[in-house]
């Protein structure tokens, strides 16, 4: 294994791990003040408790997400020298942004929710956690920004000297026509994420007859975000793919194994075989033309097979393998998919019995166990993106091999490697005990605020009485 391979596993070890709470964060954030504007303008106690218990959820996801982001810088300096070198004056204004203005809006404000109850006034305690929901998107919206520059390059020139990206346009950035459809389909998978989330935990409280009243609501919620959200992610997935189709036809290509050009072209349930040159699968039950809708819009779209892609980067970019992992696209492309419809059929059933919940066993226990299936789901997509780049790491522009640090060694980067996976095989005990600890509590009393300035209604000379149970 050379170091430019350890070194890609050590990033897509950090990466994967980062992305499991960066869609929670950004869902449950919505959710939470979703449920407190409801308390808000109803003053119900119910949607008081739940604030407080899912808000619990939130910051313990915001503790542990935001460490293991900050290693991902640390591995651009130390294992991608040249990668940083070339993207620099182009990431510098989307990273800055992020830092300057999401990061520290979501931070900021989130300190202010957690210390500000019965401390603001009700309706400013109100947008201090729309402030958060906001820094959070912000925040993704940034490093998409830089992400989608990496897949379709825009609003750039090269300097002559050094041969480096320059930024000349942060506009052209900011409406690449893969940001703004990856961007959406990500904060759509992060609704899905949170509901799916809050629908098993209350799916867990139901069925053991724990404050139902409040978890019914809870429920009701999760439902009336994931049905319209998942129906969404699919269908802003599938123009995400006709976009990428268009400026990388390699992932696209790839994740159907498709090695010959088709029009019009079908799309496989499953495969048997079909292994990085495996160029014969035996591809089981395909839908006639879908993969031409998919790719490009058309019943009769033409899809440029593996093949000739690979013939025509030849002639532009010189000798090479420009094929990524066929066996990863492919399956990446239907673990996201059938996942992400099983997901919006359980919104559906749920939809359905949304008023006779605690009357269906058989929808709450599958609701409890379908919670890890968004963080697969969001895997998988993260996976299909960017293995699909393949051999780039720049489309078009700086090939993964020649990004890489030349003066750091195996043995480093081994090093590395081990304390990152000892770190965050820790990182994931503490957060899954304290996520499971927090999510299994039956709600707890708390004090109602008073209606507009947010102070107690009764008498109190207890501050605790007024913050969350972090």
């Amino acid at each position: 294994m050379t170091a430019v391979e350890l070194a890609r596993i050590q990033f897509a070890t950090t990466s994967i791990y980062h992305f499991l709470f960066v869609p929670l964060t950004i869902g449950l954030a919505l959710l939470t003040a979703m449920l407190q504007t409801a308390w808000h303008r109803g003053g119900r106690s119910e949607h008081l408790t739940l604030t407080r218990f899912f808000g619990t959820l939130l910051v313990i996801n915001i503790a542990v997400g935001v460490v293991t982001g900050l290693v991902q810088e640390f591995q651009f300096g130390m294992n991608w020298s040249q990668y940083s070198r070339f993207v620099g004056d182009v990431f510098g204004a989307p990273l800055a942004m992020e830092g300057l203005v999401a990061f520290f809006l979501e931070s900021t404000f989130l300190g202010l929710w957690v210390f500000g109850w019965g401390r603001l006034s009700k309706r400013v305690h109100l947008a201090t956690i729309w402030a958060v929901a906001v820094g959070s998107a912000l925040s993704a919206a940034f490093i998409m920004a830089a992400n989608s520059w990496m897949q379709h390059p825009v609003g750039y020139q090269l300097d002559p000297a050094t041969g480096h990206a320059q930024l000349t346009s942060i506009w052209a950035l900011l409406t690449n026509g893969v940001f703004l459809r990856g961007y959406l389909h990500v904060l759509l998978a992060s609704a899905v994420t949170a509901a799916v989330v809050m629908l098993g935990i209350s799916a867990w409280h139901l069925r053991r007859g724990s404050s139902p009243e409040a978890f019914t609501r809870s429920a009701r919620l999760a439902i009336g975000v994931l049905v319209p959200a998942a129906m969404l992610a699919l269908l802003v997935g599938s123009e995400l793919g006709v976009t990428e189709g268009e400026y990388q036809p390699m992932k696209i290509a790839a994740a159907e194994a498709q090695w010959t050009t088709c029009q019009p072209c079908s799309f496989s349930l499953f495969q048997v075989g079909g292994g990085n040159r495996d160029e014969t699968p035996t591809k089981v039950i395909q839908v006639p033309h879908l993969l031409s809708l998919l790719a490009t819009n058309s019943w009769n779209g033409q899809v440029v097979g593996l093949n000739d892609v690979q013939a025509q980067y030849q002639a532009q970019y010189g000798p090479g393998d420009y094929i990524p992992n066929v066996f990863v696209q492919y399956w990446s492309m239907r673990v996201m998919a059938y996942l992400g419809g099983l997901l919006l059929l359980l919104g559906v059933w749920a939809f359905w019995r949304r008023r006779r919940l605690v009357e269906s066993p058989w929808l709450l226990r599958i609701a409890i166990w379908a919670i890890p299936v968004p963080f697969v789901v969001n895997t998988a997509g993260w996976m299909l993106t960017e293995n699909g780049r393949q051999p780039w790491i720049v489309q078009g522009l700086l090939l993964t091999r020649d990004a890489a640090s030349p003066t750091v060694g195996i043995g480093t980067i081994a090093a590395s490697l081990g304390v990152f996976v000892l770190l965050y095989g820790a990182l994931a005990v503490v957060d899954w005990l304290l996520m499971a600890r927090f999510a299994r509590k039956e709600l707890d009393p708390v004090a109602d605020l008073g209606p507009d300035d947010g102070v107690p209604s009764g008498p109190t000379d207890d501050p605790a009485a007024f913050q969350p149970t972090y």
